[in-house]
């Protein structure tokens, strides 16, 4: 999976099975080009071993949107698709609803009203089943509103703009796969920094999560141990609140809010980031090849100088020659 883990959680130290990676796409992932967030999905889910459950709760456009899924998984190389569609808090107590779920090796939760999906599966067989398909190792994504129920407090509606404000926007439950946390999507293109800073302004135990369309965020890690890396072509944007001052208590009806201190990490593809210290992973050194040819060179060229040097009290004529052995000439004579 480029810039991110490409593998299905290993047992941990224990023997126990690790919890499953989430992935969180902010919307209006790329379905006809490099298709890099939706190739990663697949990837996690077992590549041509997966087994995917396409759950189209929060979409109206039920059933088009699970065959355009299906079409794009089954060309990504997953082995089989399988739509899971519970309309109504009746059905997604229903056994029968749950069955697609309890063999899916991975589950994508479809975009469209973050509301409706949380009033229908949070509660319900159906969204125990998603918790425990995540226990089990099973990989959880989604997009757009699939994307904001992943965690502990969702995004039930509100206005887009760049000032936070008193009753800007509200909360409702998530699944709680992701704890202490609250998930935006299509973050930078409808302009929502300022829903998202009043939440935690008005949570501060809670880490803002900001995600771009066309790009994840990508959890793994066992509750306190969970890190997040970024795929796709934009950013995911991390608000840390633990220490801010806010006036969020008293402020009244929609007045703008105080938040002071809040700190702020844009992160793009290739970056990680620990969620439990709330801290940048450093990232990995990456090696040119062209510079390292260059060092290369210039180090042999170092070794030659140093050893005239030394020879410098041998007769001009061996050193002659010894230059002659040594050059790119004499390598390929």
């Amino acid at each position: 999976m480029p810039n991110g883990p490409s593998q299905p959680p290993a047992d941990d130290a224990a023997g126990l099975r690790a919890p499953g990676p989430l992935v969180a796409i902010g919307g209006a992932e790329d379905k006809l080009g490099r298709r890099s967030v939706l190739s990663a999905f697949v990837a996690l889910a077992g590549g041509a071993d997966a087994v995917i459950a396409v759950v189209p709760t929060a979409s109206s456009l039920d059933p088009e949107i699970v065959e355009v899924y299906e079409a794009l998984f089954g060309r990504l190389g997953a082995r089989e698709v399988v739509a899971a569609r519970p309309q109504s808090r009746e059905e997604a107590d229903d056994p029968a609803a749950v069955e697609p779920l309890e063999r899916a090796t991975g589950i994508f939760m479809t975009g469209g009203n973050q509301l409706k999906l949380s009033a229908v599966v949070n509660g319900t067989r159906f969204g125990e089943a998603i918790r425990a398909a995540h226990r089990r190792g099973a990989v959880v994504g989604g997009t757009s509103a699939g994307a904001s129920i992943q965690s502990s407090h969702m995004v039930a509606f509100g206005p887009g703009g760049s000032t936070p404000k008193q009753r800007m926007t509200q909360l409702a439950a998530g699944l709680g796969l992701v704890r202490d946390a609250v998930i935006d999507q299509h973050f930078g293109q409808r302009n929502r920094y300022g829903r998202l800073l009043t939440l935690v302004a008005q949570s501060p135990g809670l880490l803002g999560i900001g995600i771009d369309e066309d790009t994840a965020a990508v959890i793994t890690g066992a509750a306190g141990h969970e890190q997040l890396a970024v795929v796709g072509r934009g950013v995911v944007t991390v608000l840390d609140a633990r220490n801010v001052v806010s006036n969020a208590h008293e402020a009244r009806r929609t007045a703008p809010l105080l938040a002071s201190g809040v700190v702020v990490h844009a992160l793009p593809a290739g970056a990680r980031f620990d969620m439990t210290t709330r801290a940048l992973v450093a990232p990995e050194p990456r090696i040119d090849a062209t510079e390292a040819a260059e060092l290369a060179v210039a180090g042999r060229d170092l070794r030659r100088l140093a050893r005239d040097i030394a020879a410098g009290d041998v007769s001009p004529t061996v050193l002659r020659r010894r230059r002659a052995r040594h050059s790119p000439e004499g390598e390929h004579a």
